[in-house]
């Protein structure tokens, strides 16, 4: 598992090899990710955005920016958190993911940037 702590807002991340298929002709590599976003401050914050790069090592680095996670804008009171699950494609079976969250501190409306460390995407065939 990799962790990060940023301001108070512990994200740990937990990754999984999905398997393989073809599409497009292609052979693609499916992970999957699952990440708990942990609020260990003392002020209920709300996620607002996400920023990732994805990292193929046959691609150049894809940016993907959107509203929430997985359709849910989640609000964390102190103490609390927020599990999803979601997954990437690559076209190569080694990889990474790494960005961050834009949250909002719900009592002062001050936005946080919370990051996400880098994780890796390796399928298990292709480590040393």
């Amino acid at each position: 598992m990799i962790t990060q702590v940023t301001k108070g807002i512990k994200v740990s991340i937990r990754t999984t090899f999905e398997g393989t298929f073809f599409k497009n002709y292609k052979m693609h590599y499916a992970f999957g990710y699952t990440i708990t976003i942990e609020n260990q401050g003392k002020e209920t914050v709300q996620l607002v955005s996400r920023h990732w790069d994805v990292l193929d090592s046959l691609k150049e680095i894809e940016t993907i920016d959107g509203e929430g996670v997985i359709g849910k804008k989640p609000v964390i009171k102190p103490g609390k958190s927020h599990t999803y699950s979601s997954g990437c494609l690559l076209t190569s079976p080694v990889g990474a993911m790494k960005g961050y969250y834009i949250m909002v501190n719900l009592s002062s409306s001050e936005s946080i940037e919370v990051e996400v460390p880098t994780f890796k995407l390796a399928a298990p065939f292709a480590l040393n």
